[in-house]
């Protein structure tokens, strides 16, 4: 764990063991206390542990606050639920159906993870209609002591929102920032099926820029700073990986051969940047072979 701001504290959720691979944020003041992204149900006893640390427990949680709902930034969240059923649950509007019914978002993970599903993410419990708070953008929500102003922020996923604390600078940004191992300096845009939108995804970005907000939170990992310089390397990534895999769909490979070659081509990239061991965890973490399936079903989208 560790402080990043005032009340204020991440926690690696030590995801299948690896550290700096998925963080939650920890935030309280005035008596209560409040989760952004909690992760995966596999990392929850994790997250239980750590927060006992702070003599804290899942009944003394007040609110969670979800960035977006894929299942390594929302699973543990139905399962919190069902062990606090006072939490209140913030997600965006589109997200909050599936929370809801999660049925076709488990299906669409099935068909990512095939027969890793339970390892990596374990279970994925519905929330409750009354514990969902749902978002548009626009709104401020009052919890753990603080004021969070809410941005709609989609593009690496169509329900994704973030979340500004004026009080100590940073934005909780989840995947809309991308990813980036404790302020290293490599930063790679998430780009997974099913629903990548390059133009959302700029808008978003300009948005973040807007707010200027002094520090970003990554899920994937830790805080990045500055946040413009930041973001300028994040978008010139996106739109030269999104031009790579563009041009991969042209020649005569399939789209496994495709997707293996993109993969290897970035990894050699990052590791003459970061060295092998550091650019191994980005890959890893980032699932190179994934984002260049979400790039081309893009392309494929507009091209249709």
């Amino acid at each position: 764990m560790d402080t990043i701001a005032p009340n204020t504290i991440r926690i690696d959720l030590e995801h299948q063991g690896n550290a700096q691979v998925i963080a939650a944020c920890l935030l309280t003041g005035n008596g209560k206390a409040a989760i952004v992204d909690p992760g995966p149900t596999s990392a929850l006893p994790t997250l239980k542990r750590k927060l006992l640390q702070h003599g804290l427990g899942i009944a003394h949680l007040d609110a969670i606050l979800l960035t977006h709902i894929h299942l390594d930034h929302a699973g543990a969240t139905g399962t919190l639920v069902a062990e606090n059923p006072r939490l209140r649950v913030f997600v965006h509007e589109f997200g909050a159906i599936h929370m809801a019914r999660p049925e076709r978002l488990l299906a669409s993970a099935q068909r990512l993870y095939g027969d890793k599903m339970e390892k990596l993410w374990g279970e994925f419990r519905a929330v409750p209609q009354e514990n969902l708070n749902a978002l548009k953008g626009g709104e401020r929500v009052r919890t753990a002591g603080r004021e969070l102003e809410v941005e709609y922020t989609p593009g690496h996923a169509s329900h994704h929102v973030s979340y500004f604390d004026a009080s100590t600078g940073l934005a909780f940004v989840g995947d809309t920032a991308g990813i980036r191992i404790a302020n290293r300096p490599f930063i790679v845009p998430p780009t997974p099926p099913p629903d990548i939108d390059l133009y959302a995804w700029g808008k978003s970005l300009d948005l973040i820029r807007a707010r200027k907000p002094a520090r970003l939170f990554l899920t994937h990992f830790g805080v990045a700073e500055p946040a413009d310089a930041h973001l300028q390397e994040l978008r010139e990534r996106l739109t030269s990986w999104a031009e790579r895999v563009r041009k991969t769909l042209e020649g005569g490979e399939d789209d496994a051969a495709r997707a293996r070659q993109f993969s290897e081509s970035v990894l050699a990239e990052m590791s003459a940047q970061l060295g092998e061991q550091d650019a191994v965890r980005y890959a890893k973490g980032a699932g190179l072979e994934l984002c260049w399936m979400g790039l081309a079903r893009y392309w494929r989208k507009r091209a249709a």
